[in-house]
């Protein structure tokens, strides 16, 4: 058995994710994981499937095969790599939207080895202020033995610059 990591994006409509799944089944595959969303008139999502090692190259022209239909499939084999001891946090933060939050929030993190296991997004009306609210919920894996006070620290300095709110949690 091999494992896929497919990018898929489309023009939003009905029988995208049903036109997907019967390629996958037709091959043998199994749909593990997935996130996909319909974001700005488009159908956008990333899929782990595992399939048998001699269905791999028929599975992949198959998707290639869909650009016909115009929905593009990127698809990358991934190895079962031994992954580091980590410690998962969870990281919300809301405030008003402007450009260059994820940046300097996904570079802080990452000066300190601090991965994004998950992040979600979404801007929206901000009620009776006026403006927009950007609010964003991550899932952090931060090396075994990282100062999680450090960055709580560092975090909050951020958050005062950014004028955010924020919290970082223990991931339950």
């Amino acid at each position: 058995m091999e494992t896929l990591v497919l990018t898929v994006i489309s023009d939003d409509r009905p029988g995208l994710v049903a036109t997907l799944s019967a390629s996958l089944a037709a091959r043998g595959a199994t749909w593990q994981r997935s996130q996909l969303s319909q974001l700005a008139g488009k159908f956008a999502g990333i899929v782990e499937v595992v399939v048998p090692a001699v269905g791999v190259d028929g599975l992949v022209a198959d998707l290639e095969g869909l650009a016909g239909q115009g929905i593009t499939v990127s698809t990358t084999r991934t190895s079962a790599a031994a992954e580091a001891p980590t410690h998962h946090l969870t990281l919300d933060l809301v405030g008003a939207d402007r450009p260059g939050i994820v940046a300097e929030v996904s570079a802080l993190l990452s000066a300190r080895g601090i991965g994004i296991v998950e992040l979600e997004t979404f801007v929206s009306e901000a009620p009776m202020a006026g403006g927009m609210l950007f609010e964003a919920h991550a899932v952090l894996a931060a090396p075994a033995g990282a100062d999680e006070g450090e960055l709580r620290a560092a975090m909050e300095s951020l958050a005062d610059e950014l004028m955010v709110d924020v919290a970082l949690a223990e991931d339950a």
